[in-house]
């Protein structure tokens, strides 16, 4: 069924017979589905290599525009990384600025499309619990990290010409660390939602070589897409600081890398040790808010364990000192619960009645 709805069409990137030969195809699909000269949309997701882009997109200006005096458009998606610096990347917003109106042109970010990432904006915002908490006086650090378990594989070449930064962290994960430190944006407009990831960038300070470890894996030059002397790194791990008023003195660690021991993605926040800790030396560790992103998307608490505080109860159950209160099956427990919760200051506001889901 798939097979049916595509159309293979080779060429290459700056021949215009190739790109005359896809504009016909094009049209012949439009004119199938009865659509009218001018009034289709046409789409070019360029999934190719940066350096390539303005080639290709001045041979689809020149042979595979579709007409606007009825409605119809022609638009063009590139993903990131756009560009090797910023350098380059003012240089290829340029070239194809040439070319293309800004409204026509869409840079794209696909880690963003994961939906944990989406609604990261979600968790922030619309959680009362979180909040309070986000900012410079309750967390003491934030990581962002993306392990992959397996090398480069066939990539080699295009790899080493970008290597893990330009790849992973100057794309996927500075965009997550602007979800987690951007200011509430005054709508969820596109246009405000940027507004404020650009204000974090702004506060960004500038990366010190003692902030920054790089690392290149074992046999990543027996590629033979890749140079003998390759400088390149496969792993990343550095120190960023934003420098504004939530954030002050809070370090965020992005890392990234490739043939490592396990695979996952995950944005991992540190809260920080509570003042004058009477548990200080049976510490398990500090409460942590874990966003995995993958393999498995999960959220999750990891929150300091302390035996002690439950030992003594357990204690006086087992020795029958406490009694369980009988209850229906099928209620909410026993009363005595519920009023627990009205001394304790809960306000049940709205009843509820669960329906079991049908299987």
């Amino acid at each position: 069924m798939t097979e049916k709805k595509i159309k293979y069409v080779s060429g290459s990137y700056d021949a215009e017979d190739g790109f005359r030969l896809l504009d016909k195809e094009i049209a012949k699909h439009e004119f199938s589905k009865n659509s009218q000269e001018g009034s289709s949309r046409r789409l070019f997701y360029l999934a190719l290599p940066p350096s390539v882009y303005p080639s290709v997109c001045r041979m689809i200006k020149l042979c595979c525009m579709n007409k606007s005096n009825l409605g119809g458009w022609t638009r063009i998606v590139v993903e990131k990384p756009f560009g090797k610096d910023l350098e380059s990347a003012e240089q290829l917003s340029a070239q194809i600025g040439e070319l293309f109106d800004e409204p026509q042109i869409y840079r794209i970010d696909h880690y963003l499309g994961k939906e944990l990432v989406q609604n990261l904006l979600v968790l922030r915002f619309a959680n009362r619990m979180f909040m309070p908490l986000w900012n410079r006086d309750n967390i003491d650090n934030v990581q962002i990290v993306f392990r992959e378990d397996f090398g480069t594989e066939g990539r080699g070449g295009y790899f080493d010409e970008y290597g893990i930064i330009r790849d992973i962290i100057q794309n996927h994960l500075l965009q997550v660390l602007c979800l987690v430190a951007m200011e509430r944006p005054v709508s969820l407009k596109p246009e405000h939602i940027r507004d404020e990831k650009v204000k974090v960038l702004q506060s960004v300070l500038p990366i010190t070589d003692d902030e920054v470890v790089l690392g290149q894996y074992e046999g990543y030059t027996d590629d033979p897409t890749v140079p003998d002397l390759s400088n390149t790194p496969t792993f990343a791990s550095m120190i960023l600081r934003i420098h504004n008023e939530r954030w002050e003195g809070v370090p965020f660690i992005l890392k990234a890398g490739k043939a490592l021991n396990s695979r996952k993605a995950e944005i991992r926040i540190q809260f920080k040790d509570v003042p004058g800790d009477i548990y200080r030396c049976q510490r398990q560790g500090r409460n942590e808010f874990v966003i995995r992103l993958q393999p498995l998307e999960a959220i999750y608490m990891k929150l300091t364990a302390a035996w002690e505080i439950f030992t003594p109860l357990l204690h006086r159950i087992d020795n029958g000192e406490m009694k369980p209160i009988p209850y229906k099956p099928g209620s909410r427990g026993p009363s005595e619960a519920d009023e627990l919760l009205s001394k304790s200051g809960y306000v049940q506001t709205h009843g509820y009645i669960w329906i079991p889901p049908t299987l």
